[in-house]
């Protein structure tokens, strides 16, 4: 694939009951907060590992605020061997509408 593609919460969804992994590429105090349930947050000091651990042709899902910096994420994730990249459009904002119960805060984890 190498590239990425822009995908709805419904889409995201049916992609993570399949198996897909996502991550959250926002601050910290923000996934704390609240992110998508059994996502992983994903910065600068966890991108390297996560990378080198990561099953390549596993489904990939990037979230971040509403969905703009997810993209650049999703590329780069993308040219980096995963074979399918999704960037989440509206990000977790659109998301935590319209799957609330599918979302949870650091003590819920």
């Amino acid at each position: 694939m190498n590239e990425f593609q822009r995908i709805p919460p419904a889409q995201a969804q049916a992609l993570r009951q399949q198996g897909a992994v996502v991550v959250d590429i926002r601050d910290p105090h923000s996934y704390a907060q609240g992110h998508i349930a059994g996502s992983h947050h994903l910065d600068n000091q966890s991108l390297h590992d996560f990378i080198t651990q990561a099953d390549l042709d596993q489904p990939l899902i990037v979230a971040c605020y509403h969905g703009n910096s997810s993209q650049g994420a999703a590329a780069y994730l993308a040219s980096q061997g995963f074979s399918q990249v999704y960037s989440l459009d509206g990000g977790f904002e659109l998301w935590r509408t319209s799957y609330p119960a599918e979302t949870a805060s650091a003590n819920q984890d």
